[in-house]
């Protein structure tokens, strides 16, 4: 095999990987992409290699994984130009995350090839996956256990979180690479035996870990459809309010009516009286008004969502997007990097994850980019009743991303036994129940009201106790143990060459 033939080999099993994830959603892809990309290195001996091939692998997953950032910086940042270098720089640094996976099993696993795929690379791979959803803020985005969201290993997510169904994607990965080593011999069974058994597993996990509470909840969610230059735009504030207040006296007599991610065009408290008022005639309607607003409170700005009325609620954003709510080092770049920056100004993060009151439930609240981390978003809980993502996908334009962020929130309801309003901008706007399935969905880039309802579940999955703990634990034990062998099973001479 040439170097170009193995080289377009490791492109290809990273764009595999992107394949599993939605709107794509072939679950099968990541399994087969992982087989290929362990088989491959199974084989080579020098570390230069494994890393070229890491980092080929690496692109193609991030540059077909996350290729919408370009639309973000280009329509509403700092123009092609300006999408080109950023989006080339951030692909090129998260490629760096798979391939940093790839080399750590290789070299742990030195010396046996079955070890390195069986065991030395899925472990790499879940100890990676869960350093980045912590490390320099978090990146959880294109986490290999969404893909597995609609397959039985999917049980799975309420006991071990998406890392569950993560590993047994790698677990599959190393089989199919075992037999890929020699492909004509016996070893064929071990992957299918892999499967089945994976599967067997899950399905027997799979079992009503929370219980309904009273009857079901009625929601309105409006997707307004508001396009980004206008969302700011101070012409456009007074039709922009002017319309969500119609859309939700329209839906008077839903329990919940829910406005998306900064929904409301200005401060919360320029509009307080318009919203007390429209809270008072919801009240007297039996409805309640959940909406997502940006609020200037005395100590900086916030996102937020609030529930309106005397004493109004608010939750606030804790997890920020580093460039897009609030720009790092900013005192130290000066406007360099404004372009990537809020319209409003940065961001400050909030601290508590109390559930907010609304319709007589409790709702877990978060926001955008917060559905992304499953432990963050497990705060809210045993006590929520109800989780509730509100987001504005608008900035992703007509990409994957909306699909990839929805797919997200499935896996959140999954894990924690409880069902999920998620209302956006511009779509997918969406009610899933407390098994990660879509009930309703709305339309994209389409002014909707997006109703049904949701039936309220108490109760804690196991997940919600230990959170990653056991995920991290066995990633951190076995990958030292494989260290522990690699060092004693190797000549002084040699410990450091492979």
């Amino acid at each position: 095999m040439t170097r170009l033939t193995e080289s377009a080999l490791a492109l290809a099993a990273g764009l595999l990987m992107a394949l599993g994830l939605a709107p794509f959603s072939l679950a099968w892809a990541p399994v087969l992409g992982l087989g290929m990309i362990f088989a491959q290195l199974a084989r080579m001996r020098r570390a230069r290699a494994v890393s070229g091939h890491g980092y080929l692998f690496g692109l193609g997953y991030a540059g077909l994984g996350v290729y919408w950032i370009y639309h973000s910086i280009a329509d509403y940042g700092g123009g092609p130009l300006a999408a080109v270098l950023a989006t080339g720089t951030l692909v090129a640094l998260f490629a760096l995350i798979p391939m940093s996976a790839l080399f750590i099993g290789w070299w742990v696993g030195a010396g046996h090839a079955g070890r390195r795929v069986l065991m030395a690379l899925p472990l790499a791979w879940l100890l990676v996956e869960w350093v980045r959803s912590w490390l320099f803020t978090g990146a959880t985005w294109l986490s290999v256990g969404y893909s597995q969201i609609d397959t039985p290993l999917a049980h799975f997510a309420p006991v071990f979180g998406v890392y569950g169904p993560g590993l047994m994607v790698a677990l599959l990965g190393g089989t199919l690479a075992w037999w890929l080593l020699r492909p004509r011999s016996a070893r064929v069974a071990l992957p299918l035996l892999a499967t089945l058994g994976l599967a067997m597993a899950g399905i027997a996990l799979q079992r009503d870990w929370t219980q309904p509470v009273d009857g079901p909840v009625t929601v309105a969610m409006l997707q307004g459809n508001i396009a980004q230059d206008r969302k700011w735009d101070p012409d456009e504030r007074g039709v922009i309010l002017a319309e969500y207040l119609r859309m939700s006296r329209a839906e008077f007599g839903q329990d919940l009516i829910v406005w998306p991610e900064t929904a409301l065009p200005v401060f919360y408290g320029q509009a307080r009286e318009w919203l007390d008022r429209l809270a008072e005639q919801a009240a007297a309607a039996g409805s309640s008004i959940v909406l997502g607003a940006p609020v200037a409170a005395e100590d900086g700005l916030y996102n937020a969502v609030a529930v309106p009325g005397g004493t109004p609620q608010f939750y606030y954003k804790r997890h920020l997007v580093p460039f897009g709510e609030y720009v790092p080092f900013r005192d130290l770049a000066g406007g360099v990097l404004d372009f990537v920056g809020t319209p409003l100004g940065d961001f400050n993060a909030g601290t508590r994850a109390d559930p907010l009151q609304a319709a007589g439930h409790a709702l877990g609240v978060s926001i955008c980019y917060e559905v992304t981390f499953g432990a963050e978003v497990a705060d809210a809980l045993p006590v929520a009743e109800i989780l509730l993502n509100v987001s504005n996908d608008a900035w992703f334009g007509a990409s994957t991303a909306p699909w990839q962020h929805l797919q997200m929130a499935r896996m959140r309801a999954l894990e924690t036994g409880r069902p999920m309003i998620r209302a956006t901008n511009t779509g997918i706007s969406a009610l899933i129940d407390a098994k990660g399935r879509v009930q309703v969905s709305g339309p994209l880039f389409e002014r909707a009201v997006v109703s049904g309802s949701v039936q309220p579940h108490a109760g804690a999955t196991p997940y919600l106790h230990w959170r990653d703990g056991p995920m991290a634990l066995l990633a951190l034990a076995g990958t030292g143990l494989l260290l522990v062998l690699r060092w004693r099973g190797a000549s002084p001479h040699r410990r450091w060459r492979s």
